[in-house]
């Protein structure tokens, strides 16, 4: 699949990070209220708490006034490899949820485990799939079936401290990534880096004109490992081990590095939308008179990196007429909308975001940019091995374990054989 998707989403004209934990609870069967059978569907989602508000105060009643014979329980999950793990464990031995919104990562994983319904089965699935763009689609699409609806997509972006840039005589951020690093060393501002996985470090890999694999994912070597990556991973750590770079102690990163924004120690961070919609009103306020987002510096391509999710049908799923009834709601006009209105996640309906108007003022606005020039990470069934490998070697390069050439061409070799062994793309 095509690391590089550009053209789908120049036709989308708008563009969470933090997630809630939950404890999972086994889903309810049916229960007769009044004489009147109601159907329950068990909805495992990672959305934060302010869309979790979103969905449970606003978007599952309309569904529910809409379809009284169908009752959603919404379960609130923590994003990380202990939700795949358990809902791969659930869905094996028939305890599954209905339906899951899944990170757009982690659907090959589980079309190869065939843990997934097909939605091409349903009459009306060839009418409700031209509700999205073709690529965003095909996200889903394993051995000519259908398996997921795009929900929606996101993307991250370049935050900078206004002050620490006047003081250097800069009315704007420099508009290349070299320019960035040099005058983080020449007055001393550090960057403040999420960590060093793939989601974190790629897009200043890619501005530094480095790359990480092709673009049809069959190969690591001589992308990951070529001169320009290796000299753009070799201006970070040069950064790292003069202090320039910060990278955060505890898995709240976004909170850390807004603290240091504010305390004018950090000159640059990255982070999604929500780094400024999870703020409440003073600190949202403050935040934007002290900051401005920009889109990721663009070297021989795209830098800025697409998220996202799906939804899918479990396989084991004893509901599933109900549960795609509540994908093809969530995925309509009205959900939507709501979407677009109360949150910062893209929608993928292609009717509502044609619908949707951001001006230049708005911080906002960057992230629709982004969103035009974006890289999409290899769609893999190993994926989770490929990042913690990744990761991996990023870990050993910075703590000076390996040299920047050693150890990316370790990764590389390592992530060749990973890719080598991916039913999904080859």
């Amino acid at each position: 699949m095509d690391c590089r998707w550009v053209s789908f989403l120049l036709i989308l004209v708008l563009l969470t990070g933090c997630r809630s934990p939950s404890m999972i609870s086994d889903p309810k069967k049916v229960q007769t209220l009044q004489d009147h059978e109601k159907t329950v569907i068990t909805f495992w989602h990672t959305y934060n708490e302010k869309e979790t508000r979103l969905l449970e105060q606003e978007l599952i009643p309309a569904f529910e006034r809409e379809h009284p014979n169908i009752q959603v329980e919404s379960i609130d999950l923590a994003f990380n490899n202990e939700l795949i793990n358990t809902l791969i464990a659930r869905t094996s031995s028939k305890r599954g949820p209905d339906v899951v919104r899944l990170h757009i990562a982690w659907i090959p994983e589980f079309l190869y485990k065939e843990l997934l319904e097909p939605l091409s089965g349903f009459g009306d699935f060839e009418n409700i799939r031209k509700r999205f763009n073709t690529n965003l689609m095909n996200i889903g699409l394993y051995k000519n079936n259908y398996y997921s609806l795009p929900l929606n997509i996101y993307t991250k972006a370049p935050i900078f401290n206004r002050e620490l840039l006047k003081r250097a005589g800069y009315s704007k951020p420099p508009i290349t990534m070299d320019e960035v690093l040099e005058l983080a060393r020449r007055y001393q501002y550090t960057i403040g880096l999420r960590g060093l996985g793939p989601w974190d470090t790629i897009p200043y890999i890619y501005s530094l004109g480095g790359s990480f694999i092709d673009e049809h994912a069959n190969k690591a070597s001589g992308y990951l490992n070529s001169d320009e990556t290796i000299h753009a991973v070799e201006q970070l750590t040069a950064l790292f081990k003069e202090n320039l770079i910060d990278l955060p102690q505890d898995k709240l990163g976004a909170v850390e590095n807004w603290e240091r924004i504010k305390a004018g120690n950090m000159l640059m961070t990255d982070d999604g939308p929500w780094f400024y919609s999870l703020l409440d009103k003073s600190e949202f306020d403050s935040a934007l008179k002290l900051t401005f987002p920009v889109p990721f510096p663009q070297n021989n391509g795209p830098a800025s990196i697409i998220g996202g999710e799906n939804l899918v049908i479990m396989k084991d799923s004893k509901r599933k007429a109900e549960a795609w009834t509540f994908m093809k709601w969530m995925t309509g006009k009205k959900a939507q909308l709501l979407l677009l209105e109360h949150t910062e996640l893209i929608p993928t309906n292609l009717e509502v975001a044609k619908a949707s108007t951001i001006t230049r003022d708005s911080y906002l606005y960057p992230y629709r940019e982004d969103a035009k020039n974006a890289i999409l990470l290899p769609l893999v069934k190993n994926w989770r091995k490929i990042d913690g490998v990744y990761t991996e070697y990023m870990n050993k390069i910075f703590e000076g374990e390996l040299s920047v050439k050693d150890g990316l061409d370790r990764a590389a070799a390592e992530i060749d054989r990973l890719l080598a062994d991916d039913p999904v793309t080859n």
